[in-house]
């Protein structure tokens, strides 16, 4: 091999060499022009900023809300770290810091450390509109969005007059930008798990929620709620009147535990002072407890019973009509101590 070609192959070398390092380089030399520029922050930044992925949100979508969030400083070296990253985002809220550099952004969307929780209690023996109130200031859903959905938008049994009882009460977590549907099928969701735990069948379903959300209403105390249970089936099977104030202060629209005569006098389905049996469905969300009750009452004679403590809770059951007026005078009593309870 003569010199001269020699020379030629070890150039071709050197700049396949310095062509490799060069573009291996690229992404290096890019940052430092994007800084220069200041198209791009370095470091993890400082201070708190808060970002929220809705689902559905692109990475295009994400990359210029970092930048209108003052996360990033601009769209395209951004989004240049989403398609290098092969970033997968999922929905949330996440914690953030201003001014990060777009690699330390993406990677800290993708890790989730920093998502933000934001959840609600739904307490157990609440109102369906009790649970669209405490969603709708957790998320900031519009009321209206709940209050249109009808028992036919979550495949609720046809006997089913509203969605009161079929959402279960426990704590959530739900995505911002979810729809009110989603929020309380997933609440129903819940509820059907725990009737299937307990082998309750669907053509048992209302009747069982219907028992255990009066069970709940009434209860002040889960260990009564299975001699709750027992009262309210022996009235049944007796033919008396199950007479209770939780269900005509329910279809009163009343939130106060005594009733009036008027409201007693009402004619709706679920004024048990006036038509026999259960009321015409659930009037509150049962938890595990009073499902429980429903099931599996406790064996007894019982046909009365009375709160003669609101604050405590304390219960009598009673087996006669004499003893349960002994039983309501205490609580009047009780009542003419504390007028502060309604």
């Amino acid at each position: 091999m003569n010199k001269a070609r020699r020379r030629l192959i070890a150039l071709v070398a050197i700049c396949l060499v310095a062509g490799v390092a060069l573009f291996a380089a690229k992404d290096t030399v890019r940052w430092g022009l994007d800084v220069a520029s200041g198209k791009e922050y370095v470091g993890n930044g400082h201070g708190t900023a808060m970002l929220t992925i809705l689902p559905g949100d692109t990475g295009e979508e994400i990359a210029k809300a970092l930048v209108d969030a003052g996360v990033t400083a601009s769209y395209s070296a951004t989004y240049r770290e989403v398609l290098r990253e092969n970033a997968t985002f999922y929905p949330g809220q996440y914690k953030l810091s201003l001014q990060m550099g777009s690699a330390a952004a993406i990677s800290t969307l993708v890790g989730g450390n920093t998502r933000v929780e934001k959840k609600v209690l739904i307490k157990e023996g609440w109102r369906a509109s009790q649970i669209f109130a405490a969603l709708s200031k957790a998320y900031g859903v519009p009321m209206a969005d709940f209050q249109a959905i009808q028992p036919s938008d979550l495949s609720l049994p046809k006997s089913a007059l509203n969605l009161d009882g079929y959402l279960f009460p426990a704590t959530y977590s739900f995505t911002p930008g979810q729809s009110a549907v989603s929020m309380l099928r997933s609440m129903h969701e819940r509820m059907q798990i725990e009737l299937d735990k307990l082998g309750i069948s669907r053509s048992e379903e209302h009747r069982v929620l219907t028992l255990a959300a009066l069970v709940q209403r009434e209860g002040r105390s889960a260990n009564d709620f299975a001699k709750m249970a027992r009262v309210f089936l022996n009235r049944i099977d007796t033919g008396m009147l199950l007479q209770s104030d939780a269900t005509v202060s329910y279809g009163a629209n009343s939130a106060t535990v005594a009733t009036t005569a008027e409201q007693r006098a009402n004619d709706n389905p679920w004024n048990t002072y006036l038509h026999a049996g259960l009321p015409a469905g659930p009037i509150s969300a049962p938890g595990s407890a009073a499902l429980a009750a429903a099931l599996n009452p406790t064996a007894g004679n019982w046909l009365y019973f009375c709160t003669v403590n609101i604050e405590t809770g304390e219960t009598e059951f009673n087996a006669t009509y004499s003893g349960h007026l002994q039983s309501v005078a205490k609580w009047q009593a009780w009542m003419a101590a504390h007028p502060g309870w309604k």
